[in-house]
């Protein structure tokens, strides 16, 4: 006797309630009418033996055996799409869908250089990108919702494998007449008493500079803790203003982000301080070659001209 299994549809549409909340949202996330979506959940709950969804006027909530359902079925959706990836693979790589994700201090500067490069060598190329901070891409990619992503290193994940892209020097920044701005030598240990401006917490930046200066971030904070960045465009402006000075990433000074500002921008004297750039991708993923080659052809188009 055989046992009655759930289809894709069922699943994809179980994902989708738990992702939007309401039937409504959802159905229209998946492009059908409410009543089929609610029918065909209503089935997999058959299937299941089990209730999934509670259902009242405000939305939609998943019960203890939906959620576990709702893990379960993102697992059996990816590995479903990662067959389908594999096989066209085979031949010819990187074509089709590839969901790849990139930290805030990095996407702005990064992608602008790299993404012509990757339509020219593959045209078949879907790249979804997701732009976010690091700890919630890598729950992405763990959750399989992400292929792969690109974070700065290093970064402490269980479970990931990764390859460096590139090198990426921190360089100081300050308003003109800034005591260290004429300094030599300049190194980060002459940092301890500088106020710095640094973005908020969340950002793997902050963390980067904070351990190149090897100062808490208790201390660091005392310094100006009425001020924490959202973003580097940000970060420059008020140092423009002479609120403080601060340590960029040398790619985003390279893009263009503190042109036509009037800062002092400096390198620090060796050893070089930074960060590393690097794509990160499940281990035993079915795109691990793919992901590969687009991390080799991304830190090729990241050398110098």
């Amino acid at each position: 006797m055989s046992t009655l299994l759930p289809t894709l549809r069922q699943l994809r549409f179980l994902v989708a309630l738990a992702d939007a909340g309401t039937f409504s949202r959802a159905a229209e996330a998946c492009h059908v009418t409410q009543p089929s979506l609610s029918a065909a959940i209503k089935e997999l709950e058959g299937i299941l033996g089990a209730v999934l969804v509670e259902r009242s006027a405000r939305g939609a909530a998943l019960t203890p055996a939906g959620e576990a359902a709702v893990t379960r079925a993102r697992v059996v959706l990816t590995e479903a799409e990662d067959l389908v990836h594999a096989a066209r693979a085979a031949g010819q790589p990187l074509s089709g869908p590839f969901r790849l994700g990139v930290i805030p201090t990095i996407a702005p500067f990064l992608l602008p250089r790299a993404l012509p490069d990757l339509r020219t060598r593959f045209p078949e190329l879907e790249l979804f990108l997701r732009e976010d901070l690091t700890h919630r891409l890598v729950d992405a990619l763990r959750e399989r919702r992400l292929d792969a992503a690109v974070i700065a290193l290093p970064y402490e994940a269980d479970g990931l494998e990764a390859q460096v892209l590139m090198a990426d020097e921190f360089l100081f920044a300050a308003p003109p007449g800034h005591p260290l701005a004429d300094a030599d030598p300049l190194r980060p240990d002459m940092l301890g008493d500088t106020p710095l401006l640094l973005l908020e917490d969340g950002h793997c930046l902050r963390d980067h500079a904070l351990a190149v200066c090897a100062v808490s971030s208790e201390r660091r904070g005392a310094g100006r803790s009425d001020f924490a960045a959202t973003s580097l465009h940000t970060l420059v402006q008020m140092v423009r203003s002479g609120l403080g000075a601060t340590l960029l990433p040398r790619l985003a000074v390279e893009a263009g982000l503190a042109d036509q500002l009037d800062l002092a921008i400096r390198a620090f004297d060796p050893p070089v301080a930074g960060r590393e750039i690097g794509m990160v991708w499940r281990k035993g993923s079915a795109r691990a070659d793919e992901t590969r080659t687009l991390a080799d052809v991304m830190r090729a188009s990241l050398l110098p001209a």
